[in-house]
């Protein structure tokens, strides 16, 4: 389980908030979608949830593990797949996968096991023996995804990780996410691909200037939504998700 709690990052250059005391959580056995504009705050938010920012203020949680008072035992609960997959180039794909699972203590078996299934997988096993330099986007991204499941986290949080894929990839990846739900884990990421998020994620989050405008299922939103129009409808997630941002700058100017 991923708890955040008033988190709120600013950036000295810019001033304003990026991130403004934002709360939610990803509950175990769930695939929970991540949305926003451009420069939303999505990364920010990522970035504090996996321990590479500190905030200013708030608290993130994984597992029940505070990751301000015990950061290395809060990052062996999750797997990260950041939105820019540039790794050590001169390594070699297989260097770079042992080296992760040294650093998280995976036993020579599991590792190999876990290494021959995800990337034949992804169709990269016979790539692994070639530097990371040489590697497409698309195939390191798919190096990443086999890197972040090495050590079998409870928790897996993707930063936009559908950019680069091929279709086949991409969808592999969906169902590995579903599998990672299905045992009981919680799997977090952020997309700007509405129709990926509406037919995947069991619950969603949307973020606008750094503030989360809402929480729950896409039937919630829809209630939601129709509410606020007196229309009931069955609009896409995609339709309600501009609709939801749109308001926000009229709500912003009645704060």
């Amino acid at each position: 389980m991923i708890k955040l709690e008033g988190l709120s990052k600013t950036y000295a250059r810019v001033g304003a908030k990026a991130v403004d005391r934002l709360s939610l959580d990803v509950r175990d056995g769930e695939i929970f979608g991540f949305l926003g504009p451009n420069g939303a705050g999505k990364t920010t938010t990522i970035k504090m949830l996996t321990g590479v920012l500190k905030p200013d203020e708030g608290r993130v949680s994984l597992d029940g593990i505070d990751m301000a008072a015990d950061a290395i035992a809060a990052k062996r609960r999750f797997g990260y797949v950041s939105d820019n997959p540039e790794l050590f180039g001169k390594l070699k794909a297989h260097e770079y996968l042992n080296f992760v699972a040294d650093v998280y203590g995976v036993p020579d078996r599991e590792r190999q096991a876990r290494i021959e299934e995800i990337a034949g997988r992804f169709e990269i096993a016979d790539a692994l023996a070639a530097s990371i330099g040489s590697f497409s986007r698309g195939m390191k991204q798919k190096l990443c995804v086999t890197a972040s499941l090495l050590h079998d986290p409870a928790n897996w949080i993707l930063d936009e990780p559908m950019v680069g894929l091929d279709p086949q990839a991409a969808f592999d990846l969906k169902e590995l996410m579903r599998a990672r739900a299905a045992a009981g884990g919680a799997v977090f990421f952020s997309t700007h691909v509405m129709e990926v998020a509406e037919k995947l994620c069991d619950r969603i989050a949307v973020i606008a200037r750094g503030r989360l405008l809402f929480v729950g299922s896409l039937e919630e939103l829809r209630a939601r939504q129709a509410g606020a129009s007196g229309e009931a409808g069955e609009d896409s997630l995609e339709r309600l998700f501009l609709d939801l941002v749109d308001d926000e700058p009229a709500a912003e100017a009645a704060r």
